[in-house]
């Protein structure tokens, strides 16, 4: 974005020498002054991100909410409305579209089937669900571990989904999870010798599938009994059919220069994508698995020990120079709407923040304004040490 915003290491400086001139001219005349009371952050610290808001706003977002944690000190920000249309303002619990933040939902729910023994990491997938070999004919066995860590090299089948039709058209036609792999199957998937990182919705596609195989239920029930409900998370919730709640943000792309809504469309229902969920909810799943409740600690160490990449098992991490180790937990990314949540690797410092994107054409790739947010999350938590 256009650089109107003072870097908070700028006013960091700028705030010590103030502090050092003072310390000299008062010597030993006064007693040293109380500490700061922890409890109140100095507001410098959320100054870029505020900037960032407002200037969000000013280009036209509907909404921008953000939700930070540290050690039971919350700060809060609600700011824009639900829709563009009715005008009614945020409430900080409404719910976005959470895109990838799923995956790291979807990646608990294996993992907690290979802690019961219900499969293995390194099993190849055809193994539990052998359809996948007969729609997407892959170059060679891909096991489970491959596409949790989005290493298999699988085709994302959106590359073929959005230009499939008229984009209206796309945007109000329900999918099942088979008809995605189907679009993936009419894309070349070449076979590399070292397969490296590569971000494809196909690959929790085809683990939502395995799920539903080895459970014997849809994925967003199995979701719901292995975390949302456990965890009290009354503002998540997969996408259905009929019209969208009254307190969902409402995002918008722009479609031949018209705006057009994408709160709740079809194509959605009952996909990995389709995730509906709050900041507040994000950030208490985030604390409740890096502290533990949902997997067990080995489990959990799996997810942390990215080597090659920063995502590891469906969980994307970030440095953490507060404490010299990572942040952990993921970016979102669907049309009209950005969502990013990290937290410690103890679970007590966490920032979650969602924004509906100003109205702009179709993006088929990951919306530049995603990764601003994801620098300006983890910059706050750097900085509220």
């Amino acid at each position: 974005m256009p650089g109107r915003r003072v870097p908070g290491s700028i006013l960091r400086c700028v705030a010590a020498a103030a502090a050092a001139v003072l310390a000299v001219a008062l010597g030993g005349c006064t007693p040293a002054p109380k500490p700061p009371d922890q409890q109140t952050p100095p507001s410098w610290i959320f100054a870029d991100l505020l900037d960032f808001s407002q200037t969000m706003r000013e280009e036209g977002a509907p909404a921008v909410l953000v939700q930070a944690k540290n050690n039971g000190v919350e700060w809060t920000q609600a700011e824009g409305v639900r829709t563009l249309e009715g005008r009614q303002p945020v409430q900080l619990d409404d719910p976005v579209h959470m895109g990838g933040l799923t995956t790291s939902m979807i990646a608990v729910s294996v993992l907690k089937l290979a802690e019961e023994g219900r499969l293995t990491l390194d099993g190849t997938l055809d193994e539990y669900l052998p359809e996948f070999s007969r729609i997407l004919k892959e170059p060679e066995p891909i096991t489970v571990r491959r596409l949790l860590n989005e290493e298999s090299g699988i085709p994302d089948y959106g590359d073929e989904l959005w230009t499939s039709g008229p984009l209206r058209q796309v945007f109000n036609t329900p999918l099942s999870l088979r008809d995605r792999l189907a679009l993936a199957a009419r894309l070349p998937w070449e076979y590399k010798l070292a397969q490296p990182f590569e971000p494809s919705g196909s690959n929790f596609v085809a683990l939502a599938m395995l799920i539903e195989r080895l459970r014997g239920h849809p994925f967003a029930e199995v979701l719901r009994s292995d975390i949302i409900a456990p965890l009290g998370l009354t503002g998540t919730f997969m996408t259905a059919g009929g019209p969208p709640k009254e307190d969902l943000l409402h995002g918008y792309i722009t479609v031949e220069d018209k705006r057009f809504d994408v709160a709740y469309p079809r194509v959605y229902i009952d996909a990995p994508g389709g995730m509906v969920s709050t900041v507040r909810d994000a950030n208490t799943y985030y604390a409740a698995l890096l502290r533990g409740k949902l997997l067990k600690q080995s489990t959990l160490a799996q997810m942390k020990e990215a080597v090659y990449s920063d995502f590891k098992l469906g969980m994307t991490r970030w440095n953490d120079t507060c404490t010299n180790d990572f942040y952990y937990g993921n970016i979102g990314d669907v049309q009209g709407y950005g969502m990013v949540s990290m937290t410690s690797a103890d679970g007590k410092r966490q920032i979650s923040m969602a924004m509906t994107f100003p109205p702009s054409p179709f993006v088929a790739f990951l919306h530049p304004l995603v990764p601003e947010m994801a620098d300006l999350a983890q910059q706050l938590l750097n900085d509220w040490c």
